[in-house]
This record gives structure tokens, sequence and C-alpha cells, in this order.
């Protein structure tokens, strides 16, 4: 006989190998034919929603790691949520308007300016389209699941339309209006920019010190006098209106060999050895507040800059003179009104020079102007100094170009008027990280009015007309008009329709007598957009409002949420979410952030094909996601070895509960019946079970993935499933101690599995194939309830005490190893000297089978003097008698033929 054929060794087809990348797209394949997200809102129908609301990417490509980080750690929460008896619907969407776009049908040889503006919008749309559905499979081969079939996308006609009504609600409210200010200006995108478009780069520019001559000194100063002024962007002198001093700081006249020169006092040493002069006679000192109103000469052209204060001016660095050109730069500006000098701007939309600069320097671009300004100043005996400086300087997030900052007519969103309102409901709002309470906070606390007018083809036109005087037309009624027409033709058809057409017919009004009228041609801000969606898509589909979760990438303290926030306060009166959390970006190996410019980019698809969506997903929920995070080959390959574990530990309790040959759940033994030893690991199991629903709750994903790594690889499988080798193998299929064992196998498999569903959501859905545990789906289940295991407490502290005399018996067999006196451990004869509580506790935890928890042939009790470990003394030598055949015990009786008795019994029954 061969006893091999006698042991009840695992049975199952769930494979060793997960095989992912094949098996995965047949899982998702079944989930879309079988409606699961449908399913899932059926079954929690009635239940209490939890909304989150989706972020929408770019749609422009295919989707990076970033994306994949996003909308895997998404589906992890709607999944939870889910299996703790929420209803989350979840509605993806896309962000489809803006110069990304119009860039790309630029490249495929499409020339905007050269074509009806609706024919290339046309374009656009078409395209924008066609990225929505690349990108919606790269997310589903994730395993995300949501309503994919019905996103919203700002493109569509419903969202324009409600955009138009959000945009005329906060234009009746006063809170829209047309303005010449400095925008941050981005000459290679020939637009304004948003403060979220823009990203500081380092830059190695000019930096010059400048004389300006006093013309009337108001009877303080001599006209032989000078105040010099300091600045980084030369091109912007001829723009200099002014001179701004601060009202407290004490200025000295001191002479040179350039002539009287003003300056902070605190600075005149420094700034001496600087413009390398020697004669430093000081003359005078005066308060700023006591050079008010002089005038000086401009050093290039024939005109006045006024000497004013303002409280802007540090001094930190320059002269403690600031040069002031009202039409560059936001502190220049307010300064500037407060004294009535002009937002005067003689940069067009190209950054080049305009006419008004004069012959010499127009046409120039700013930078090149840089230095044919240095050089006039220098001809014209103004110029002290001329050095370089590297400094984080301000541009394009898309271009990757420098901005400038340029005075022009735009459209504003008030931030002054709500300015209150928004920072008490950022205090209202739970923020995670902590910290981005603050950041918001600080964010809108000191950020100027928005600009919401950008000079762009693509993107939802500002419904503005103009009366035939240029009074722009508020008008409640004409608004609803247009928000109609978009919801019934779309936003083109603003381009494809004069004016009158647009109005409502009939349409009056006094600035135009003649029934004259003109429309914007500006576009809104893309983050307008995106930032409306609340209102477009949450509401607009019943989810309602305030949405329980935002979740993007950090990057958005300065984009969507800020713009979501504003636009949610100003319409509805608080924010869109009670909830914000925030994830960083993702890093390649040696921390440098993944982009394709850089070349570390791996795109996600690559790791799916190679590793497996589940792969990705368990590495998205080990990392410290909240910060940024990396990604590497090498990553890949340790999360793998942790999903193999996993893996394995789940195939070793499948096919030892084996439902097609073995064990069903008709087979279950009561817990309360169970061993202490069995219980133990239900207890763990309990523990596990609540706290990683707590921490499913909290968001903290890498808790959960090493709390449920660890119990399955430690006290699963190198403890528990170790020792009941021996009871599963060895004993008769339906033997009470196996079923017992079996019953906890059977808890585990039922706990774990849900708890992992949300993360490793193909593996669980293949686990739930072999073990049933839901009828149709993993992923419409609900997280196990707790087992009602009984003195818990006792049970824990009488299993630690048991723990401590494992390790010290375990140490003893280690040495034996070591010194050869025994091979595998069941060579071993343990011999210990314990208390007589710790007898008493081993008794009543094993009984007779001491030996079979510890994987020894034999246990023998003493009360002589043994090596000393840390509870208990032990010693170890070779275990005498003859080894079974069948279960490979050393044992001192056997059968004829050489079984050992209850391998015979075993046999025997059978």
């Amino acid at each position: 006989m061969e006893y091999k054929d006698t042991l009840l060794m695992p049975k199952t087809r769930f494979e060793m190998r997960g095989k992912l990348p094949t098996k995965e797209p047949n899982f998702q394949k079944r989930w879309k034919e079988s409606e699961i997200y449908e399913k899932m809102l059926e079954n929690r129908e009635g239940c209490e929603a939890f909304v989150l609301h989706d972020g929408p990417p770019y749609a422009n490509g295919d989707i990076h790691l970033g994306h994949a980080l996003n909308k895997i750690l998404k589906d992890v929460i709607v999944r939870n949520r889910y299996m703790a008896g929420y209803k989350v619907p979840y509605v993806p969407g896309w962000d489809t308007h803006g110069l990304p776009i119009e860039t790309a049908i630029q490249k495929l040889g499409h020339n905007r300016k050269e074509m009806e503006l609706s024919d290339f919008r046309k374009l656009c749309y078409d395209y924008a389209l066609e990225q929505v559905d690349r990108q919606k499979k790269g997310f589903l081969s994730l395993g995300v699941v949501g309503d994919y079939d019905h996103p919203y996308i700002t493109l569509t006609k419903d969202f324009e339309a409600h955009q138009i009504e959000i945009f005329a609600s906060m234009a009746m409210d006063g809170l829209i209006y047309k303005g010449l200010k400095p925008v941050y200006w981005s000459p290679s995108s020939e637009t304004a920019l948003a403060e979220a478009e823009i990203e500081y780069k380092d830059i190695k520019s000019p930096t010059i010190f400048v004389k300006f001559a006093v013309k009337d000194g108001k009877g303080v100063l001599d006209s032989d006098t000078s105040f010099v002024i300091w600045t980084t962007t030369p091109w912007t002198i001829p723009a200099n209106l002014g001179i701004c001093l601060n009202k407290d700081y004490t200025y000295a006249l001191v002479e040179s060999e350039k002539g009287k020169l003003i300056v902070l006092e605190e600075l005149v040493d420094a700034l001496w050895e600087k413009f390398g002069l020697e004669t430093k006679k000081k003359l005078a000192t005066y308060k700023g507040s006591e050079l008010e109103m002089i005038t000086c000469q401009h050093p290039l052209y024939d005109r006045e800059s006024l000497v004013i204060l303002g409280d802007h001016v540090t001094a930190d660095a320059g002269t403690g003179c600031v040069h002031t050109a009202p039409g560059f730069g936001a502190d220049d500006f307010f300064i500037g009104q407060k004294y009535g000098l002009p937002a005067y701007c003689n940069v067009d939309e190209h950054g080049c020079m305009m006419e008004d600069a004069g012959d010499w320097l127009k046409g120039q671009y700013v930078d090149d102007a840089n230095k044919t300004v240095t050089q006039r100043l220098d001809a014209m005996g103004a110029l002290l100094k001329l050095e370089f400086i590297t400094h984080s300087y301000p541009h394009d997030w898309r271009t990757k170009k420098p901005i400038i900052f340029r005075a022009t007519t735009q459209w504003f969103a008030s931030i002054d008027k709500i300015r209150e309102k928004l920072l008490t409901e950022i205090a209202n709002v739970d923020w995670i990280p902590k910290w981005g309470q603050q950041r918001m906070h600080n964010m809108i606390a000191d950020r100027g009015d928005w600009c919401i007018s950008r000079q762009r083809a693509w993107g939802v036109p500002i419904p503005i007309f103009y009366a035939e005087d240029d009074t722009p037309i508020m008008d409640e009624a004409v608004f609803a008009h247009v928000a109609e027409l978009f919801r019934e033709h779309g936003s083109n058809i603003w381009f494809e329709k004069e004016a009158k057409e647009l109005l409502p017919q009939g349409y009056t009004h006094t600035g135009s007598p003649n029934g004259e009228f003109r429309k914007e041609t500006d576009t809104m801000d893309v983050w307008f957009d995106s930032g409306s969606s609340h209102t477009g898509a949450m509401m607009e589909r019943g989810l309602g409002y305030p949405a329980d979760l935002y979740f993007e990438g950090s990057d958005q303290y300065r984009g969507w949420f800020n713009s979501s926030l504003i636009i949610g306060t100003a319409v509805h009166g608080h924010s869109p979410y009670k909830q914000v959390l925030s994830h960083g970006f993702v890093m390649d190996g040696k921390g440098v952030k993944m982009s394709k410019s850089q070349w570390n980019a791996v795109a996600p698809g690559e790791i799916t094909k190679k590793y497996g969506a589940d792969i990705l997903r368990l590495w998205a929920t080990s990392v410290d996601y909240q910060a940024d995070c990396s990604m590497s080959d090498e990553i890949l390959k340790q999360i793998s070895e942790q999903y193999r574990k996993v893996r394995n530990t789940f195939r070793f309790m499948l096919a030892n509960v084996n439902p097609e040959e073995d064990f069903t759940k008709e087979d279950l033994v009561d817990i309360n019946e169970l061993p202490e030893l069995d219980k133990y690991i239900l207890v763990l199991l309990n523990e596990v079970n609540e706290k990683a629903m707590k921490a499913y709750k909290e968001y903290r994903f890498a808790d959960i993935t090493n709390m449920l790594s660890n119990l399955m690889t430690n006290e699963l499988s190198a403890y528990y499933m170790d020792y009941t080798k021996d009871i599963l193998y060895i004993e008769k299929k339906d033997a009470p101690r196996r079923r017992q064992v079996q019953t906890v196998l059977w808890h585990a498999v039922n706990t774990l599995v849900r708890l992992w569903a949300p993360i490793l959501v193909h593996t669980c859905e293949e686990v739930n194939d072999f073990f049933h545990t839901e009828a149709e789906s993993i992923h419409l289940g609900s997280f196990a309830q707790a087992l009602d295991v009984q003195g818990a407490d006792t049970i824990k502290a009488d299993m630690e005490r048991m723990m401590a005399i494992r390790q010290d018996i375990f140490k003893a067999l280690e040495e034996a190893r070591a010194e050869k006196v025994i091979g595998k451990s069941l060579e071993a004869h343990v011999m210990i000297n314990v208390s007589d509580e710790d007898r008493a506790l081993i008794e009543k935890l094993c009984g007779n089978h001491f030996n079979q928890w510890l994987i020894v042939s034999k246990v023998s009790f003493s009360v002589d003097e043994l090596k000393q470990y840390e509870v208990c003394q032990v010693e170890v030598e070779k275990c005498e008698g003859k080894v079974c055949p069948r279960c490979w015990n050393i044992t001192d009786s056997h059968a004829e033929d050489g079984l050992c008795e209850r391998c015979a019994e075993v046999l025997e029954q059978k």
C-alpha cells in the first residue's frame, strides 16, 4: 500500500500561480455583462448613501501612474463603503476643454486661425470624446467599478447648460465683473492663466540697479539726487510709473562718485560694496513718509515717476525703493490704483514690446528686451550694476515656458465678497491630512479675485453680450435663454450664430438704440468647468449636495478643491464637500517625479500586462499615498512577493476546506465548542476584521494590507496552518478534530476574502468562485460579522503565555539543529521544565497533543535542572523509536506494518 495515497492531501483547482494578466480581463468582462455595479446599487436601495464625487481627469492621452493611483484608491473606497452597508453611487467624470486639446488638433495639421472657429471646435469635440474612450478603457483595466457607461463629461450639452446657470447665478449676485488687472499671462499660450496652471522652476535672470533722478523734490530733495531701484525684469522698466517706499523705513541720502543716491539706510554698506563705490558720505536721513509724492524723471522716456508708499516694501532684498509698473504686477497694480497710476501695459499677447515702447524696443520679446533695456540704461548713465541671479520663476504648466504678469481686461469672479464665508466653510470641512485645512485657508486668505476668462477657442463661452455703448449685459432672462440654447444645441451655437440670433426674440436694451449687439469672444477658465461639477454632475443626477468626499492629488488644493469650493459656496451657500482627502505624486525608484519629459514614466498598462492589475492595486494600497510614493521594478517585485504569500495562504485554506470534495458550510462546528487553540485564531481574526474595517473608514489602506498580510503570513501560514497539517492530512476525513480545524479555516477564508475584496478585486472573485461564500460575486457581499467567541480576553492571555513557552522551545530546537543533534523537528524529543501553572495551562490547551502543537515527536515534562531560556527550561535530544511511514512521527508503539497506533486506527476505520 502506498501510504501517501491514504493521506487527505490538499485538493483545489485554485492555482498557485495567479496568471493575473490572463485571468483579469475575463473577470472584468463578467462584471460588465452581469452589470455588477448596477446590482451593487440595487442591493443597497434604501440604505444610507456615501457619495465620492470624482474629480475629472483631463481627457488627453493614455492614463499614467498618477491616474492609476487615484482611480484605484477611489475604487477601494467605493467598494469598502459598499461592503460596510452603504449605497455608493460613483459617477466618473472627464474634463475636456482647454489648450492641450487645441494643441493636439493643431499638431494633427489643422490651423485654428485658417478655419471657421465652429469647425475647429467640432474637431476638438470629437478628439476629446476619443480621449475619454481611450482613458475609460485604461481605468476599467484596473478593475474599477462605477457608472462608466454614463460618465459626466464637461463638453456635454447638459453640463454646459448648468455651467451657464452657475455663471448667471454668480453674475446676478454681483460676483462676476470685468476689469483691467495684471494677470498671469502665458505668451506661449497667448492667454491668461489661473494660479492652478502655474508651476515654478529655477531660471537665471538679469538683475539691475538703476538711478531715477529727482525732478521735483517737493522742497525735501534737490534735483541732483537719485532714487536707486532694483528689478529682476529689466523689460518692465519702460512701463515704470512709480517708486514705492515703506513709510516707516529710514532712507539715507548718501553722496558718492555716482552722485547723491537714496537707498534704505540699513543697506548702504552692502550696496556701496556691490556697486564698487568708494565715496560714501551720509548727508541726511528721511522716513519714507517724508518723501511721498516727490517726482522723478524716467531714465528712458520723457515722463515722470511718482514716489509713493506701500506696505509691501521690505528690506530683505534690493534697495528699499521698489520699481513700480502697475501694468505688470499685482502689488504694483493695487498701490497704483491708490495713487491714480494707470495699469500701463506696453507688451502684447505674444510677449513682445509694443510700439509705444519706442522704435528701439518695438517687437522685441521680453527676454530679448532685458538686454536692450539694460544697454540703453547704461548708455544713459542710469545703470549702477548688472548681475545675474538664479531664482524661482512662474511657468506655464502646459508649455513649460515662462509667463509674465500683464495687465489686460478680463472677466473676474470676486473672492473678496465671499472670502470670509469661504474661510468659515474651510474650517467646517474634515481635511485629511490635517495640514490640508491650513493650506486651503492660506490660499483663499491670500488669493486675489479669480480671473475666469481665457483667450481660447475650445471652451465654454462667457455668456455676455455687449450693447452698442459697450455695456456688458447682465440680464437673468438672457442668461436663462443662453442656457436653454446650450442645453438644446451645445455651446458651439455661440460660435455659429450672430449675437442677435442668440438673444431672446425681440430683445431690446437702452444701450443699443439701433438694436445692434456683439458677443464676448473669451471662453471660461477650465477650472470653472470642473469646479461646476457638483451641480452639473452630482446634483443633476440626484446625488445631493454636498458630497461626502472629494479625493484628488495634493496639487488640487489650488485646482479643483479650490474652484469647487469657490463656486459651490457662491452658488449654494456652503462647501460642496464634507471631507477632503489628498494623495501625493508618484516618483520613480530614485525619488524623481514620473513624467514623460523625464523619460521615467511607466504606463499602468505595461504593469498590468506584466504583473496584473491586482499587483498595481496592492502597490497603491501598500504605500503611504498621502505623501509622494515611489514605483520601480524592485518595488513591483516586492509587492509581487507579498501577493504570492497571500495567494498561497488562500490556496492552502481552500484546498483544505474544498466544498467540492470535503468541507461545506453544513460541516461547521459551533465555534464555542472549539479548543482554545482554535478559538485563538478566531479571536485574532475578529480583531483584524474590526481594525481593518475601521482603517477602511479612515482611509488607512497601508495599515489594512499590513494587518491582513501579517495575519496570513505569520499567525495562519507560519503558525496555525503549519502545525494543523498533522491533523488535516493524517486524521480521518470527518474526524471531529479535523472538522474543528476546518471550521477555523472556513471562517478565516470567509472573513479575509471580504476584507481583501476592495483591494484584490480579481483574486478575491477567483477565491469566491471556489469557496462560494457569495452566490454571484464577492463584490455583492458585505464584510463578515464578528464571530461570537466567548472568553476572548482569557484566551489571549493564555495564548500569550503559551507563545512565550513555544518561543523558548523553538529556540532550543534551532540550537539542536545547528549542533546536528536533530535534522527536522519531528526527530526531536523535547524535555521541558515548567512551573505547575504553566504545566496546567499546557494540559488545558493541548491535552496529550502538546508535541503536535510543537511539531515534534515527543515531549517530556521534567523536574530536573535543564537549560534556562526566557520563561522555561528546555533540552532537546534525538527521539528514540521508529518513524511512522504515514505520518512521519517517531513513536515507541507500532503495528505490525510499522504504522503508529494513530495511523493504524485511521486506516482501520477507513
